[in-house]
Protein backbone atom coordinates (compact mmCIF):
# COMPACT_ATOMS: atom_id res chain seq x y z
CA UNK A 1 0.00 0.00 0.00
CA UNK A 2 1.24 3.33 -0.85
CA UNK A 3 0.54 6.34 1.59
CA UNK A 4 1.32 9.90 -0.63
CA UNK A 5 1.17 13.39 1.58
CA UNK A 6 -0.15 15.91 -1.52
CA UNK A 7 1.11 19.94 -0.58
CA UNK A 8 -1.72 21.01 -3.38
CA UNK A 9 -5.19 20.35 -4.69
CA UNK A 10 -3.53 19.82 -8.12
CA UNK A 11 -0.73 17.40 -6.52
CA UNK A 12 -3.76 15.42 -4.94
CA UNK A 13 -5.16 15.38 -8.08
CA UNK A 14 -2.93 14.30 -10.04
CA UNK A 15 -2.22 11.34 -7.88
CA UNK A 16 -5.50 10.34 -7.48
CA UNK A 17 -5.53 10.20 -11.50
CA UNK A 18 -2.63 8.47 -11.07
CA UNK A 19 -3.50 5.91 -8.57
CA UNK A 20 -6.83 4.35 -10.16
CA UNK A 21 -9.77 3.42 -8.27
CA UNK A 22 -8.18 1.81 -5.33
CA UNK A 23 -7.00 5.08 -4.13
CA UNK A 24 -8.46 6.99 -0.81
CA UNK A 25 -8.22 10.85 0.09
CA UNK A 26 -7.30 10.98 3.71
CA UNK A 27 -8.01 13.67 5.76
CA UNK A 28 -9.02 13.14 9.39
CA UNK A 29 -9.51 9.68 8.87
CA UNK A 30 -12.07 8.91 12.04
CA UNK A 31 -14.16 7.20 9.57
CA UNK A 32 -11.94 5.89 6.93
CA UNK A 33 -9.14 4.39 9.16
CA UNK A 34 -12.19 2.55 10.93
CA UNK A 35 -13.57 1.11 8.03
CA UNK A 36 -10.00 0.02 6.73
CA UNK A 37 -9.42 -1.27 9.34
CA UNK A 38 -12.51 -3.69 9.57
CA UNK A 39 -11.94 -4.40 6.04
CA UNK A 40 -14.72 -2.75 4.84
CA UNK A 41 -12.82 -0.98 1.92
CA UNK A 42 -10.44 -2.16 -0.63
CA UNK A 43 -7.71 0.50 -0.46
CA UNK A 44 -4.45 0.25 -2.49
CA UNK A 45 -3.30 4.14 -1.42
CA UNK A 46 -3.81 6.91 0.67
CA UNK A 47 -3.77 10.34 -0.53
CA UNK A 48 -2.76 12.58 2.44
CA UNK A 49 -4.33 16.16 2.09
CA UNK A 50 -4.57 17.26 5.39
CA UNK A 51 -1.18 19.56 4.88
CA UNK A 52 -2.63 21.02 1.79
CA UNK A 53 -2.84 24.90 2.68
CA UNK A 54 -5.88 27.05 1.93
CA UNK A 55 -8.65 24.17 2.90
CA UNK A 56 -8.71 25.38 6.37
CA UNK A 57 -11.06 28.02 7.63
CA UNK A 58 -14.36 29.86 7.25
CA UNK A 59 -14.98 33.03 5.28
CA UNK A 60 -18.31 34.86 5.44
CA UNK A 61 -18.01 38.39 3.35
CA UNK A 62 -21.19 37.74 1.61
CA UNK A 63 -21.87 33.48 0.97
CA UNK A 64 -20.43 31.79 4.03
CA UNK A 65 -17.41 29.50 2.89
CA UNK A 66 -16.32 26.64 4.92
CA UNK A 67 -12.65 25.08 3.97
CA UNK A 68 -12.90 20.94 3.58
CA UNK A 69 -10.57 20.76 6.19
CA UNK A 70 -12.39 22.75 8.58
CA UNK A 71 -12.31 20.58 11.76
CA UNK A 72 -15.85 20.03 13.82
CA UNK A 73 -14.72 21.91 16.59
CA UNK A 74 -13.45 24.82 14.66
CA UNK A 75 -17.24 25.20 13.66
CA UNK A 76 -18.87 24.05 16.79
CA UNK A 77 -16.73 27.31 18.35
CA UNK A 78 -16.22 29.79 15.38
CA UNK A 79 -18.35 33.01 16.25
CA UNK A 80 -19.48 33.23 12.63
CA UNK A 81 -20.92 30.10 12.23
CA UNK A 82 -22.76 30.18 15.64
CA UNK A 83 -23.97 33.70 14.92
CA UNK A 84 -24.90 32.92 11.26
CA UNK A 85 -25.79 29.06 11.10
CA UNK A 86 -26.32 27.71 14.46
CA UNK A 87 -27.59 24.26 13.26
CA UNK A 88 -23.86 24.04 11.69
CA UNK A 89 -22.34 24.48 15.05
CA UNK A 90 -24.83 22.47 17.65
CA UNK A 91 -24.71 19.52 15.06
CA UNK A 92 -20.93 19.57 14.90
CA UNK A 93 -21.26 19.83 18.86
CA UNK A 94 -22.20 16.19 18.56
CA UNK A 95 -20.40 14.86 16.42
CA UNK A 96 -18.25 11.67 18.13
CA UNK A 97 -16.43 12.82 20.95
CA UNK A 98 -13.77 15.77 21.66
CA UNK A 99 -11.16 13.71 20.53
CA UNK A 100 -12.95 12.80 17.08
CA UNK A 101 -14.38 16.69 16.22
CA UNK A 102 -10.58 18.03 16.76
CA UNK A 103 -9.37 16.00 13.82
CA UNK A 104 -12.42 14.93 11.64
CA UNK A 105 -13.52 17.57 9.23
CA UNK A 106 -16.22 18.57 7.59
CA UNK A 107 -15.28 17.55 3.94
CA UNK A 108 -14.78 13.99 5.32
CA UNK A 109 -17.98 13.77 7.12
CA UNK A 110 -19.59 14.75 3.81
CA UNK A 111 -17.83 12.14 1.88
CA UNK A 112 -17.96 9.51 4.16
CA UNK A 113 -21.94 9.89 3.24
CA UNK A 114 -23.13 8.04 6.10
CA UNK A 115 -26.91 8.36 6.23
CA UNK A 116 -26.28 9.46 10.18
CA UNK A 117 -24.07 12.10 9.48
CA UNK A 118 -25.09 14.70 11.76
CA UNK A 119 -23.89 17.80 9.43
CA UNK A 120 -25.88 16.57 6.48
CA UNK A 121 -29.43 18.41 7.69
CA UNK A 122 -28.33 21.67 8.96
CA UNK A 123 -26.69 21.87 5.55
CA UNK A 124 -29.10 20.30 3.53
CA UNK A 125 -31.88 23.21 5.33
CA UNK A 126 -29.28 26.41 4.50
CA UNK A 127 -28.87 25.45 0.91
CA UNK A 128 -25.30 23.80 0.90
CA UNK A 129 -23.19 23.24 -1.95
CA UNK A 130 -20.00 21.63 -2.22
CA UNK A 131 -16.83 22.69 -4.64
CA UNK A 132 -15.01 19.84 -6.23
CA UNK A 133 -11.18 20.16 -7.62
CA UNK A 134 -10.56 17.27 -10.72
CA UNK A 135 -8.21 16.90 -13.52
CA UNK A 136 -10.29 19.44 -15.31
CA UNK A 137 -11.08 22.50 -13.14
CA UNK A 138 -13.42 22.86 -10.45
CA UNK A 139 -17.33 22.08 -10.51
CA UNK A 140 -20.33 22.98 -8.18
CA UNK A 141 -22.55 20.65 -7.09
CA UNK A 142 -25.58 21.30 -4.85
CA UNK A 143 -25.53 18.91 -1.22
CA UNK A 144 -28.65 17.35 -2.12
CA UNK A 145 -27.61 16.03 -5.85
CA UNK A 146 -23.99 15.37 -3.82
CA UNK A 147 -25.22 13.02 -1.33
CA UNK A 148 -26.59 9.96 -3.58
CA UNK A 149 -27.13 7.22 -0.64
CA UNK A 150 -25.11 5.20 1.75
CA UNK A 151 -21.46 5.79 1.43
CA UNK A 152 -22.10 7.08 -2.03
CA UNK A 153 -21.48 10.84 -3.35
CA UNK A 154 -20.98 12.39 -6.46
CA UNK A 155 -17.12 12.81 -6.25
CA UNK A 156 -15.62 10.75 -8.57
CA UNK A 157 -12.65 8.99 -7.72
CA UNK A 158 -9.97 11.22 -9.46
CA UNK A 159 -11.70 14.59 -7.45
CA UNK A 160 -11.23 16.34 -3.97
CA UNK A 161 -13.52 18.15 -1.89
CA UNK A 162 -12.27 21.50 -1.42
CA UNK A 163 -15.43 24.05 0.00
CA UNK A 164 -18.61 23.91 1.72
CA UNK A 165 -20.41 27.16 0.44
CA UNK A 166 -23.77 28.30 2.44
CA UNK A 167 -25.81 31.54 1.69
CA UNK A 168 -26.44 34.14 4.01
CA UNK A 169 -29.30 33.35 5.88
CA UNK A 170 -32.48 36.28 5.08
CA UNK A 171 -33.07 38.67 7.69
CA UNK A 172 -35.83 36.75 10.21
CA UNK A 173 -34.42 33.47 9.74
CA UNK A 174 -33.99 30.96 12.80
CA UNK A 175 -32.46 27.34 12.42
CA UNK A 176 -31.85 25.00 14.71
CA UNK A 177 -30.78 20.63 15.19
CA UNK A 178 -32.19 18.57 17.24
CA UNK A 179 -30.87 14.98 17.55
CA UNK A 180 -31.70 11.86 19.16
CA UNK A 181 -29.08 9.58 20.47
CA UNK A 182 -28.83 6.80 22.81
CA UNK A 183 -26.90 8.69 25.35
CA UNK A 184 -26.18 12.80 25.22
CA UNK A 185 -22.46 12.16 24.15
CA UNK A 186 -20.56 10.15 21.68
CA UNK A 187 -23.43 8.76 19.98
CA UNK A 188 -24.62 8.27 16.15
CA UNK A 189 -28.08 9.76 15.76
CA UNK A 190 -30.62 7.53 16.20
CA UNK A 191 -32.41 10.35 14.05
CA UNK A 192 -31.69 13.84 13.45
CA UNK A 193 -33.55 16.92 12.28
CA UNK A 194 -32.68 20.48 10.86
CA UNK A 195 -34.73 23.14 10.80
CA UNK A 196 -34.46 26.54 9.22
CA UNK A 197 -37.36 29.25 9.07
CA UNK A 198 -37.90 32.52 7.91
CA UNK A 199 -40.79 34.62 9.26
CA UNK A 200 -42.73 38.03 7.92
CA UNK A 201 -43.15 40.53 9.69
CA UNK A 202 -46.57 38.96 11.66
CA UNK A 203 -44.81 35.62 12.23
CA UNK A 204 -45.56 33.89 9.43
CA UNK A 205 -43.70 31.54 7.94
CA UNK A 206 -42.18 32.78 4.85
CA UNK A 207 -40.26 29.78 4.21
CA UNK A 208 -39.52 26.76 5.52
CA UNK A 209 -37.04 23.98 4.87
CA UNK A 210 -36.36 20.80 6.98
CA UNK A 211 -33.34 17.68 6.89
CA UNK A 212 -33.42 14.88 8.29
CA UNK A 213 -30.47 11.99 9.28
CA UNK A 214 -31.10 8.37 9.85
CA UNK A 215 -34.14 8.69 8.81
CA UNK A 216 -33.91 7.21 5.19
CA UNK A 217 -30.38 5.89 2.90
CA UNK A 218 -29.49 9.11 2.94
CA UNK A 219 -29.79 12.64 4.42
CA UNK A 220 -32.93 14.13 2.80
CA UNK A 221 -34.64 17.53 2.38
CA UNK A 222 -38.40 16.66 3.68
CA UNK A 223 -40.18 19.19 0.95
CA UNK A 224 -44.24 17.69 2.41
CA UNK A 225 -42.90 19.27 6.01
CA UNK A 226 -41.98 22.42 4.63
CA UNK A 227 -44.92 22.87 2.38
CA UNK A 228 -46.78 22.06 5.45
CA UNK A 229 -44.79 24.84 7.38
CA UNK A 230 -44.89 27.14 4.73
CA UNK A 231 -47.55 30.23 4.88
CA UNK A 232 -48.69 29.31 8.46
CA UNK A 233 -48.23 30.42 12.42
CA UNK A 234 -47.00 27.29 13.46
CA UNK A 235 -50.20 26.33 14.92
CA UNK A 236 -50.06 22.95 16.86
CA UNK A 237 -52.48 21.26 14.14
CA UNK A 238 -49.80 22.70 11.47
CA UNK A 239 -46.70 20.98 13.26
CA UNK A 240 -49.07 17.66 13.32
CA UNK A 241 -49.58 18.15 9.45
CA UNK A 242 -45.82 18.40 9.09
CA UNK A 243 -45.12 15.63 11.77
CA UNK A 244 -46.71 13.25 9.74
CA UNK A 245 -45.63 14.23 6.41
CA UNK A 246 -41.74 13.98 7.65
CA UNK A 247 -43.00 10.51 8.71
CA UNK A 248 -44.30 9.33 5.46
CA UNK A 249 -41.35 10.23 3.57
CA UNK A 250 -39.18 8.87 5.88
CA UNK A 251 -37.94 4.95 5.44
CA UNK A 252 -35.49 4.12 8.08
CA UNK A 253 -34.18 0.58 9.10
CA UNK A 254 -33.61 -1.23 12.48
CA UNK A 255 -30.37 -1.38 13.55
CA UNK A 256 -28.36 -1.79 16.83
CA UNK A 257 -29.07 1.90 17.85
CA UNK A 258 -33.18 1.85 17.20
CA UNK A 259 -36.16 0.10 15.43
CA UNK A 260 -37.64 1.75 12.29
CA UNK A 261 -40.99 1.65 14.33
CA UNK A 262 -39.11 4.01 17.21
CA UNK A 263 -37.52 6.50 14.32
CA UNK A 264 -41.23 7.13 12.69
CA UNK A 265 -42.31 7.25 16.37
CA UNK A 266 -39.97 10.40 17.55
CA UNK A 267 -39.65 11.96 14.20
CA UNK A 268 -42.76 14.55 14.30
CA UNK A 269 -41.98 15.30 18.20
CA UNK A 270 -38.40 15.99 17.67
CA UNK A 271 -38.90 18.24 14.22
CA UNK A 272 -42.15 20.28 16.43
CA UNK A 273 -39.00 21.04 18.85
CA UNK A 274 -36.76 21.83 16.27
CA UNK A 275 -39.25 24.11 14.63
CA UNK A 276 -40.24 25.95 17.97
CA UNK A 277 -36.36 26.48 18.61
CA UNK A 278 -36.22 28.19 15.59
CA UNK A 279 -39.07 30.13 15.04
CA UNK A 280 -38.01 31.57 18.97
CA UNK A 281 -34.37 32.19 17.06
CA UNK A 282 -36.06 34.19 14.15
CA UNK A 283 -37.72 36.47 16.44
CA UNK A 284 -34.22 37.64 17.98
CA UNK A 285 -33.47 38.77 14.57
Amino acid sequence: MEFRTATTVEEAVAWLSELGEGSRVLAGGTDLMIQHMRHELEVSAFVHVGRIPGLFGVTGDGPTVIGALTTHRALATHPLIRERHPSLAEACATVGGRQTQEVGTLGGNLCNASPAADTAPPLLAGGASVTLHGPGGARTVALDEFLLGRRSTARRSDEILTAVTLPEPPPRTGEAYVKIGRRSAMEVAVVGVAVSLTLDVDDTVERARVAVCAAGPRPFRAHDAERALAGSRLEEDVLADAGRALAAQASPIDDQRATAAYRLRVLPAVLRRAVRTAAARANEE
